[in-house]
């Protein structure tokens, strides 16, 4: 009847791959505005504390991140999602409270890492909703929501401390408190069925996938290895390499942040028509190609072409990318697995960083730049040459 027929779709409206998303965004989006913008203002304006202390902070709040979620993903298997969305709202409070009532350095790195350890599950827990028949336009949904709320956090945040550190802090708090509210309608239950099978057992069939996916290990961390090589170089290279002032590299950012957040999801639908590894080869291949064609551009025009280049590069990467380790990730054990590979792709996180500030303090930016693009080159050709079947998760190969 009319009144069965109109909540159906309204209760519809919020699938757990929505909802999850929501919270993504929520959890994201407190997570940049606090480190990048929130934190070195507040330790500076506030507290008097050294930029020393505010860099080690966040380097040890993305350290905890990546330590702790094959650990968190053990966990949202085990036990039920909601149980594990209360935990990490309630430990990413604790974090943003002791960091902001703290009045020592050594408190603020402990609710950095109360924040990395809090905000590690909600990827886990959206990657394990992800459903199989189009997975890499539900991978382009979450980076295209990740990629949103890493952007609009600083900027949102950089207008808020115009009004004072309380009503900044107020602002993430409150939004935290609405995502939590929004975690409070999630009535799914996962994880109930990995309780009965052994520790020793889930780990063997999750040590047989990942042993069939060697051939993946060097593009997990490789290519976070290549984009973590240009985090402390890349404003240096704007403006002595490039030519552009601090402003026009905020727009060459947000040209490129911008291309991909536009390319995600229907680049994720077309790979998930086509086939995801082709799309590698030339997403991996035209990240390369603009890295290179930057180190011989200046101007704010032809940058922002290039950032578009790269941006959509990377919109091609990325669906098709997570589409394909998705496949290697064992059903009953997605909490576990994504936790692990998340790890392994961790190590290029860290690495990267020290490594591309190391070269370009005894170099110079531009190698930093041009060693990435050889990377990321090398990647496309080890795909593009490797055996499809080798690609491919033993269960669909049989």
């Amino acid at each position: 009847m009319p009144s069965s027929s109109f909540k159906r779709p309204s209760a519809a409206a919020l699938p757990p791959f929505v909802r999850l998303a929501a919270v993504l965004f929520v959890m994201e989006f407190v997570r940049s505005a606090f480190l990048i913008s929130f934190l070195p203002a507040y330790a500076a304006g506030r507290l008097g504390v050294s930029v020393a202390a505010v860099g080690l902070a966040v380097s040890i709040h993305y350290v905890a991140d990546t330590a702790v979620k094959a650990a968190a993903g053990y966990l949202v298997d085990r036990f039920s999602s909601r149980l594990m969305l209360h935990a990490a709202f309630g430990t990413t409070g604790a974090g943003l409270l002791t960091a902001f009532f703290g009045q020592q350095p050594w408190m603020l790195v402990v609710g950095a890492i109360l924040i990395g350890i809090g905000v590690s599950p909600i990827w886990l827990l959206c990657m394990s909703e992800v459903r199989e028949d189009n997975r890499a336009s539900q991978m382009g949904s979450i980076y295209t929501v990740w990629l949103a709320s890493l952007g609009a956090g600083p900027v949102v945040m950089g207008f808020l401390l115009d009004r004072g550190y309380g009503v900044s802090f107020g602002v993430l708090g409150g939004l935290l408190a609405f995502g939590w509210a929004v975690a409070l309608g999630w009535n799914v239950r996962r994880g109930i069925s990995a309780r009965s099978v052994p520790l020793r057992e889930q780990l063997a069939q999750l040590g047989g996938k990942l042993a069939a996916m060697k051939p993946l290990v060097p593009g997990m961390v490789l290519q976070t290895a290549a984009a973590g090589l240009l985090v402390p170089v890349l404003p240096t290279f704007a403006t002595d390499n490039m030519g552009l002032d601090y402003s026009g590299y905020s727009l060459v950012l947000i040209v490129g942040g911008a291309a991909t957040a536009v390319g995600l999801i229907p680049m994720g639908r077309l790979s998930d028509r086509w086939g995801h590894r082709r799309f590698l080869v030339v997403g991996f291949a035209g990240l390369a190609a603009a890295l290179f064609l930057l180190l011989s551009s200046s101007g704010l025009v032809p940058s922002m072409l290039l950032a578009a280049v790269l941006g959509l590069s990377y919109a091609v990467v990325l669906p098709s990318w997570n589409a394909l380790l998705a496949s290697f990730v064992p059903d009953d054990q997605k909490g576990t697995g994504w936790g692990v590979l998340s790890s392994i792709e961790g190590i290029g996180v860290m690495i990267g960083p020290v490594v591309g500030g190391w070269v370009a303090g005894t170099y110079d930016p531009s190698v930093t730049v041009g060693a990435s693009a050889v990377l990321l080159a090398g990647i496309a050709a080890f795909y593009g040459f490797f055996p499809q079947r080798r690609l491919t998760s033993p269960e669909q190969t049989e």
